[in-house]
């Protein structure tokens, strides 16, 4: 049965937009009384009908809803510096996406090489992968902000700072609480200097290691995403 995204839906009746309409009717060759899934990005799984099937305006009835679709019992965020090859910094919101993220914040630290992202053309791969990967939350993306503002403005009561810096450091896996809401920064590809470390401590931000392999910064961010959501299994 084919999926599509539609936020924001009140109500029995929706319209899906002129993009998903079009790929319904003219691509998928879909028609009225066809069965279809429905996603709304805030946990509701629906079932719905196809009552007018217009390449532009392809009109539904829903028929069953799922609320708090496998809701999880935790949640995770991850801030990371977006990498100079956006390509990159992509795939990692593709695969964060379908292994299981809540929210991410683009992060502008010392050693930073991006200061700007295109947020228009990230939504729409996280949808994409959200779509792929059957889930019905879609991650929030934020807008970009700087190292500082970012740690004093945490509310986190579980947060860590992964960086491959000399120094002892609890591996993420031994850290991490089952069931917990969390925070990890991932850092840029020169990684946190030694004053962002010291200033996120401050802030109570746990030291963790992602292992003894030196990652790319978006392999980081995948591998503790991972990680995570393999302890909360």
């Amino acid at each position: 049965m084919q999926l599509f995204y539609i936020p924001n839906i009140l109500g029995n009746e929706v319209i899906l937009d002129e993009t998903e309409s079009k790929h319904a009717i003219r691509v998928l060759r879909l028609s009225e009384n066809d069965q279809v899934q429905l996603i709304d990005g805030a946990g509701g799984f629906h079932e719905a009908t196809i009552i007018n099937a217009h390449s532009k305006k392809c009109r539904l009835l829903i028929t069953n809803s799922i609320h708090e679709f496998e809701k999880r019992n935790f949640k995770l965020h991850i801030a990371i510096a977006p990498t100079k090859n956006i390509d990159r910094f992509e795939w990692f919101l593709e695969k964060c996406t379908e292994i299981g993220i809540d929210e991410i914040t683009p992060l502008l630290s010392e050693q930073s090489e991006r200061k700007i992202i295109k947020p228009e053309r990230l939504d729409k791969i996280l949808v994409s992968a959200m779509k792929q990967s059957l889930k019905a939350y879609l991650p929030k993306l934020n807008s970009i902000i700087s190292f500082n503002e970012f740690i004093s403005g945490s509310e986190y009561q579980n947060k860590y700072i992964a960086h491959c810096n000399g120094g002892e450091k609890m591996h993420l896996k031994d850290s991490v609480q089952k069931d917990k809401n969390i925070l990890i920064l991932i850092g840029p590809e020169g990684d946190f200097s030694t004053k962002e470390v010291e200033q996120a401590k401050e802030y109570g931000f746990q030291e963790v290691s992602l292992g003894t392999a030196r990652l790319r910064t978006e392999t980081a961010g995948i591998v503790a995403c991972h990680i995570v959501n393999l302890v909360n299994d």
